[in-house]
């Protein structure tokens, strides 16, 4: 086991995922360390046209293959340093009604990652995690070694799983891992989430904006920028074998301010906010979430931009697209 820090430059790296919204992200900045990158992904929610800029470059590769398929997930993986697991069904609503997406698109595909690191005897693998396998926390910030872990959406619940298989195949096998729960993670190429669905909605009608629940609903909200310099950051400075960091700002915004940003943005005077009623969104929606991050915070970093930022800043980049 290698128990030392991860210098995350001139290796081979395989992102799954790599076409979506965080994983392209992180493909952006793998590139500019002087990686070679293979990105796997079977373009379902993905899109090609995120990775442009790095199609035609020497250093890049892209394996358009399903993870279910375990021989393809298998090929992917020969002469990969690090695995950087980003691929997975991000939908938390989804769960109401297709109860097997989020067991088949996090669980088993994770479960064939896994097998591939095994076989092809890589030591190293990152996973991008959530705060939701949290579940209603009763201490917020929610700290890494809060417990019990009792997730109330089959996306949480999944994840959580997902963790366990990584965290059970770095002991077994001689793995090290690094895992990062989330907090709400937005910004530019973002496909869904609160602040598409509001983007979307007011669009369709600038008059009035449908909000779900309350609006007091209060979450830490982060840009995706700021969350893949803390992943690149928490893998170059941790040496255990299973490294486990929440991501996230450092304070809360409600779902009601959200969309006062967002009219504001879109120049929209006077919009009308109305409410389904009720503290959740929808079945499985964590009315307030707030991670901890003194555990990033100890080693040295810190986020440069709170959730309302992050927030405008996401809804300019949306905009403009």
């Amino acid at each position: 086991m290698n128990t030392g820090t991860y210098d995350l430059t001139k290796k081979r790296i395989l992102v799954t995922g790599g076409a979506g919204f965080i994983g392209s992200h992180i493909v952006d900045q793998l590139s500019k360390a002087g990686n070679d990158i293979v990105v796997f992904d079977n373009l379902s929610s993905g899109k090609i046209d995120f990775l442009g800029k790095h199609l035609d470059q020497p250093y890049f590769n892209l394996f358009e293959g399903d993870l279910l398929n375990d021989s393809e997930i298998e090929e992917a993986c020969e002469n990969i340093d690090i695995v950087f697991h980003v691929a997975a069904n991000p939908d938390v609503k989804l769960g109401m009604t297709d109860t097997k997406v989020h067991f088949n698109q996090n669980i088993k595909a994770t479960y064939n990652v896994l097998e591939a690191v095994r076989k092809k005897k890589i030591q190293n693998i990152a996973f991008t995690s959530t705060s939701t396998v949290y579940g209603e926390a009763t201490v917020i910030p929610t700290p890494e070694n809060y417990g019990p872990l009792v997730p109330i959406s089959l996306y949480g619940a999944s994840k959580l799983s997902c963790e366990a298989l990584i965290t059970s195949y770095s002991h077994t096998f001689n793995i090290k891992s690094w895992i990062f729960r989330f907090a709400n993670i937005i910004g530019d190429r973002g496909t869904h989430g609160v602040i598409v669905d509001f983007i979307r909605k007011l669009r369709q009608n600038p008059e009035i904006l449908e909000i779900l629940g309350d609006g007091k609903q209060s979450k830490s909200y982060l840009h995706v920028e700021e969350c893949v310099k803390s992943i690149m950051f928490s893998i170059e400075n941790s040496k255990d074998e299973v490294n486990i960091f929440n991501i996230g700002s450092e304070d809360i915004i409600t779902t009601t301010r959200i969309g006062k940003i967002i009219a504001e943005e879109m120049g929209l005077e006077n919009v009308e906010f109305t409410y389904t009623g009720g503290k959740r969104g929808w079945k499985g929606d964590v009315p307030k979430m707030s991670l901890s991050i003194n555990k990033l915070k100890e080693k040295g970093w810190k986020p440069e931009l709170n959730s309302e930022k992050s927030v405008r800043l996401t809804v300019k980049e949306l905009l403009r697209d």
